[in-house]
């Protein structure tokens, strides 16, 4: 049996696409990841970047889960300290109503979104100091123990959504263990404290209700393609990309505009974020990430696809589940 895989969905707008287009590809992601035995695919909450679509999360869940049968879905994450317990309680309350089993909900206490987002989203610059407490109310309203007098979350109440926590950081690690939680980490884009975080989670780890044992899950960027040359290139393809994304916002760059911007910084600051990143295929998929697995200490392995078109995402979502059929957990 191979390690259970998973996918992180970024929801990415490619250049000259459109939002419906992005959720289109979301939704044949989602079916393909099905159809290739992946474990859940999850959607991140980010506001006010134009290369993502993923911002209103559960509803982007409820559109794939119409339209898929079996796989896993959550957000990876919900930045909770955007909003109240009790809203995300009834969301996700919802959407285990409409998918039973099926629904998993990731919590972050980053913004996702910058100061004037913040802002927007009206959301108090102090709130992520409330996250412990704000993990636990929205615990509690989902297994029908309220913490509020008088208040439920309907629907949601008594559904036992699984929570996750999601980090990059020693706080998450930390919270995670005390709660009894599983613990995902941000490899994929934020790899620095990845094995010491994941460390400390397995030490400190206290049982739960939810959960006996530790459970890791780590990120992990894929670029699978049909030969190394392929996969090099679309890889040149994500590094024009994020670094148009990260540092040329808002502007409609040429490829040899995005390379001076690489060549100009952006090209350490993306290097640091690509650190963990298969690149290949079969043999180099799964080469990589049996190690990547082993030296993260990890469970389970989520993966984000990285590749400039859908098409080519597609391919990397199959050649990384035949890479890793013969691969043991």
């Amino acid at each position: 049996m191979r390690i259970p895989l998973s996918i992180l969905d970024l929801a990415p707008i490619a250049r000259g696409e459109t939002a419906a287009s992005s959720i289109a590809a979301s939704v044949a992601l989602a079916q393909r990841a099905e159809e290739h035995g992946y474990q859940r695919v999850w959607y991140a909450e980010h506001h006010n970047m134009p290369s993502i679509a993923s911002s209103a999360t559960s509803v982007l869940i409820a559109h794939v889960g119409a339209r898929t049968t079996s796989i896993r879905l959550g957000a990876g994450g919900v930045m909770l300290p955007n909003h109240s317990p009790l809203t995300i309680a009834e969301q996700f309350g919802t959407l285990e109503a409409m998918y039973p089993g099926r629904i998993d909900l990731g919590l972050g206490r980053a913004p996702g979104s910058d100061q004037n987002t913040m802002y927007a989203l009206r959301r108090n610059p102090n709130s992520a100091d409330r996250f412990p407490q704000d993990v636990l109310e929205l615990q509690a309203y989902l297994a029908g123990e309220t913490r509020v007098p008088g208040v439920d979350a309907i629907p949601g109440k008594g559904s036992d959504v699984p929570l996750y926590i999601l980090g990059s950081s020693m706080f998450g690690a930390t919270l995670a263990a005390a709660l009894g939680l599983p613990y995902a980490f941000a490899s994929h884009f934020a790899p620095q404290l990845l094995e010491p975080a994941v460390a400390a989670y397995r030490r400190e780890f206290k049982p739960s209700a939810q959960l006996d044992e530790p459970y890791v899950i780590a990120g992990v960027n894929v670029v699978a393609a049909d030969t190394v040359e392929g996969a090099q290139d679309n890889l040149a393809a994500v590094r024009r990309n994020l670094a148009i994304g990260l540092f040329g916002r808002g502007q409609k760059l040429t490829d040899d505009q995005a390379d001076e911007l690489l060549a100009q910084g952006a090209g350490q600051h993306v290097g640091q974020m690509l650190t963990h990143t298969a690149v290949g295929t079969h043999a180099e998929i799964s080469a990589f990430l049996d190690g990547f697995r082993k030296m993260a200490d990890a469970d389970e392995l989520i993966v984000a696809h990285q590749a400039p078109t859908t098409e080519a995402r597609l391919r990397s979502v199959t050649i990384t589940a035949e890479a890793m059929d013969g691969v043991p957990a």
